[in-house]
């Protein structure tokens, strides 16, 4: 009988040396998932501005294989491409070339951009990152260009 008093009372004891560990193990997890979250939020804008980019290199390259000129061709490629991404990213001067702008040829298109990580200063992300795209599209064989 005194033993099954005493081992009763050891449980005890255990059970109350546990006690408040899993506050702890919150607390201490809490900053480690907040973490995490921001880099899958930073994750998912390089992946979202990069999809943009691209968007607008492949737009920009087939704006321009739809004109007739070569000084045509340059405009409506970075008329698209400003369009575009205005609002998303600091791009260079568009990279504007070909094979030759004539029927059969191929217009090429090249964006340097960077993209700005703006509100992820909380996990060491300032500044920003580059991103790069390319795209090309060909004109059609039959028709004329000047």
């Amino acid at each position: 009988m005194i033993t099954l008093l005493a081992a009763r009372a050891a449980a005890r004891r255990d059970r109350r040396s546990d006690r408040g560990s899993m506050a702890v193990e919150v607390v201490l997890m809490i900053p480690v998932l907040f973490a995490f979250t921001l880099l899958v939020v930073a994750g998912g804008r390089y992946v979202s501005a990069r999809a943009d980019i691209e968007a607008a290199a492949r737009d920009a390259a087939r704006a321009a294989s739809l004109e007739r000129s070569l000084d045509a061709a340059v405009q409506a490629a970075n008329r698209v491409a400003s369009d575009q991404l205005s609002d998303r990213a600091q791009c260079q001067p568009l990279d504007f070339s070909g094979t030759r702008f004539e029927a059969g040829g191929v217009v090429q298109v090249s964006l340097d951009c960077r993209v700005s990580n703006d509100g992820l200063g909380l996990i060491g992300l300032g500044g920003s990152v580059p991103i790069s795209a390319g795209a090309a599209s060909p004109l059609d064989t039959y028709r004329r260009t000047g």
